[in-house]
């Protein structure tokens, strides 16, 4: 048993009860990545008999695929995995969001930017700015009822943000100089994925947040954003992602293909042994319900490659089905 997974085993009164969770977002079938992401967090949570939650994050409308919502629970089932209570939608949670959006208001912490991204280049190319850094241009405006078709931003300090990640290391990100304001509230109407994330991992309890690395350098606004609202940060671990040939990350703009719906155990050995778990072969000739069982007596942290990133030809070999049908 790794050594996190001790720690929480121990009882102990200064530890809340494990809650992890998986996040997905219905803008594609699920792919040998997001099985990566989902294995680790789901087997995080077995390995102590916590709890493991599957909330869907389906905020961002323009992105979704129809259809896919449905095809990612079914995909889950199909290979095993088994989540407590309800599924959480984040489409119905715009109540939540919006009152945190006021509280933020009220102690005078954003204000709205009506910046297109022409205007943000030009200004960070005037003050010689890397790309991606918000330059600062509406600090100090404020909130009025005429800026509904505004973002909304956060302010920042200018101070160091430092969190020491379960297999990445300690990490640091002075957030103004890094990132500048971020949004958490979209010009389109939306809630921002960092506001969303942070009010609902607060609102469900999750102690330990298990992810793909390409979420490592948001993890700073969120603790920021934590600490702003005073809700408890919990312990965060970032997975190696897998990328294509070309180094690229597996996902729907990539071309990932959707995972296999009739021969679940290939991937399930794959995604284990990308993980460093060393599975043995004989894994694949039996049954779901024995791999899980082998993965979760076996599943050791330590294992794990702290690593950010890396190829995987399974990704290649085993997605055997297209059902468009589906979707």
């Amino acid at each position: 048993m790794n050594q996190l997974a001790s720690k929480h085993s121990q009882n102990s009164n200064n530890l809340p009860p494990y809650v992890g969770r998986f996040a997905p977002s219905p803008t594609g079938p699920l792919h040998f990545g997001s099985l990566v992401a989902a294995m680790g967090s789901y087997l995080q949570a077995k390995c102590v008999d916590g709890r493991w939650l599957v909330r869907m994050e389906d905020i961002d409308p323009l992105r979704e695929v129809e259809g896919a919502a449905d095809l990612i629970l079914k995909t889950l089932e199909l290979y095993g995995f088994e989540w407590h209570g309800e599924v959480m939608w984040q489409s119905s949670r715009g109540e939540a969001y919006r009152a945190v959006l006021e509280d933020l208001h009220k102690s005078g912490l954003v204000y709205s930017c009506g910046c297109s991204r022409k205007q943000l280049s030009e200004k960070r190319a005037a003050l010689n700015l890397p790309p991606g850094i918000y330059p600062g241009t509406c600090r100090g405006r404020g909130i009025s009822v005429a800026d509904v078709q505004q973002a909304v931003r956060l302010l920042v300090d200018d101070q160091e943000i430092c969190f020491f990640d379960q297999l990445q290391g300690e990490q640091r990100q002075n957030l103004l100089r890094e990132v500048g304001d971020f949004v958490v509230f979209r010009s389109d109407g939306q809630f921002a994925y960092q506001l969303a994330v942070v009010v609902d991992d607060a609102a469900q309890g999750i102690t330990e947040v298990v992810r793909g690395s390409d979420l490592l350098d948001s993890t700073p606004r969120q603790i920021y954003l934590q600490q702003r609202l005073r809700l408890a940060t919990p312990v965060y671990l970032h997975l190696p992602v897998a990328v294509n040939d070309d180094g690229e990350k597996l996902s729907k703009q990539t071309y990932a293909q959707p995972l296999s719906l009739s021969e679940p155990l290939p991937s399930l050995w794959h995604a284990l042994d990308f993980l460093g778990q060393e599975p043995p072969v004989e894994l694949i000739k039996g049954s779901v319900d024995d791999f899980w069982q082998w993965a979760v007596r076996h599943w050791q942290l330590g294992k794990v490659p702290p690593r950010i990133s890396a190829s995987c030809a399974a990704a290649h070999v085993f997605s055997m089905d297209n059902q468009p049908d589906l979707l």
